[in-house]
């Protein structure tokens, strides 16, 4: 096993612009590092428990996932047109409640993302389980992938706690260009781009 292109494969998919990343960078501007926390929480767990569902469910899993990524690209593009409104017409004033900072949304988020749930169901079964078969081995794995999910979620947070007085002073365009992102991955995860490809 080629352990620096796993941890690689991970970190670039963990830190790079997703949607949960881009939520959490928009709730720490709106509602601050302590709600934000529990979006977090809700991420990593459901991070965790789709990792864990790999192991569990290896071989079922692949063959099934041609039947259900179709249905995870509709629900998850729904569900990410939901979460742009939602950060696109964040009240300015702060009176309102961040509905896209709470353990649910994060929790949901995870599972109906095309790209998460495609890079934890097949991280640990593609680059771990054919070279390694002893469960605390495989275990250790699931753990260490999950830390990086965790630790890019919290980066994201720690930046969006550093840079909150700009996004603060430019609310509006901020909200605008983070609701902008959350589109674009919507329409990713649809796969309206690979159908005009052709």
């Amino acid at each position: 096993m080629n352990l620096s292109s796993f941890f690689i494969y991970c970190f670039i998919v963990a830190f790079s612009p997703g949607p949960s990343n881009i939520v959490i960078l928009s709730s720490v501007q709106n509602s601050g590092m302590k709600k934000t926390l529990r979006y977090i929480a809700g991420a990593s767990i459901a991070f965790f428990l789709l990792i864990a569902a790999s192991v569990v469910l290896g071989q079922l899993l692949s063959t099934g996932m041609p039947i259900i990524l179709p249905i995870l690209r509709i629900v998850g593009c729904l569900f990410m047109l939901y979460l742009t409104y939602q950060v696109y017409t964040m009240d300015v004033s702060r009176s309102g409640t961040n509905q896209t900072a709470s353990f649910t949304s994060g929790f949901l988020m995870q599972f109906l993302n095309p790209k998460v749930v495609l890079f934890t169901l097949t991280v640990i079964p593609s680059y771990v389980m054919p070279y390694y078969t002893a469960g605390p081995v495989i275990s250790a794995f699931v753990v260490a992938v999950s830390l990086i999910g965790l630790s890019a979620y919290m980066t994201w947070a720690v930046c969006g706690s550093l840079f909150q007085g700009i996004m603060q002073k430019y609310r509006r365009t901020t909200n605008t260009i983070l609701a902008l992102f959350l589109l674009y991955s919507a329409i990713v995860v649809s796969g309206i781009p690979e159908l005009i490809k052709g």
